[in-house]
């Protein structure tokens, strides 16, 4: 793939030759939004790389993603032999693990498009962390088929979106290129050592209580690290509005020619590179 990819991947919007010429425009309209230039950076800045393995953001989003795949990995594999456990036949164990994947799935897509329009990336994960810790909660704690299949659902729900709202908080907390390939190096070196935890937690059937609380514990853990986060990006982004002003006080500069100019800021400054428009993603 690595081959296909250099001769096919266009190096830039210029060059992609499956877009249309509107097309290019907006993709190169959106590259200046993003970087203040036409042009992007062709090499690794390895400053930027060293900064982001101990940028506490990027660690923290590592443990977060570590926390989600201590259970992320069990729950799929452990999951019929759970539900044979409550008294269903295989096949039927089988069948009864589809729902709570079907409405964890529904939950994905909704949590990752309400994170998106409203810009709360973090809240959207606490919240679906509270949801997956109890639901784990209710499966070390409860003997009843019906407690113990609606902690299934509560589990499910709260687990698989949360990954998909950690990914694209990584993105969000990072200012360039360099940064962000960093953080998914970071991510992936912490977080994909949860599986090694995970797979090896349920070995104490019939109710498994050991694997279900080191689950919840995690869930919690993974909520308590997404408030972390979103308070210290917080206090970042106040530091930057009290540097900067606030996005509204220089669009209404940049919308001033004369004011433009005695604040130094042109209408074409990117947002990368933590620029005056930059801001995370609470």
């Amino acid at each position: 793939m690595v081959p296909i990819a250099y001769f096919f991947l266009p190096d830039s919007p210029q060059k992609a030759k499956f877009l249309t010429e509107d097309e290019k425009r907006v993709a190169i309209a959106r590259g200046v939004r993003q970087t203040g230039t036409t042009e992007r950076v062709g090499r690794i800045k390895f400053k930027d790389v060293g900064l982001t393995f101990i940028d506490p953001k990027s660690i923290c989003t590592a443990l977060m993603y570590f926390s989600c795949n201590v259970s992320f990995s069990s729950l799929p594999v452990f999951l019929p032999t759970i539900l044979e456990e409550m008294g269903f036949e295989s096949i039927t164990a089988q069948g009864l693990s589809a729902p709570p994947y079907f409405l964890s799935f529904l939950i994905t897509i909704a949590s990752a498009y309400i994170a998106d329009k409203t810009q709360q990336r973090g809240l959207t994960i606490i919240i679906l962390s509270i949801v997956g810790g109890v639901g784990y909660v209710m499966l070390a704690t409860t003997t009843g088929t019906g407690p113990r299949y609606a902690g299934v659902f509560l589990a499910a729900s709260g687990v698989f979106p949360c990954i998909a709202n950690i990914l694209p908080w990584v993105t969000n907390n990072q200012g360039n290129d360099d940064r962000r390939g960093a953080a998914f190096v970071l991510l992936n070196f912490i977080g994909q050592c949860g599986p090694l935890l995970g797979t090896r937690i349920y070995n104490d059937a019939p109710f498994y209580v050991k694997g279900q609380s080191i689950c919840a514990a995690f869930m919690f853990f993974n909520g308590i690290l997404a408030l972390s986060l979103r308070t210290l990006l917080a206090y970042e982004n106040r530091k930057l509005d009290k540097q900067y002003g606030t996005i509204e006080e220089q669009k209404n500069r940049i919308a001033s020619t004369e004011g433009s100019k005695e604040a130094g800021i042109e209408a074409n400054t990117g947002v990368e590179n933590f620029g005056p428009m930059y801001r995370y993603v609470l």
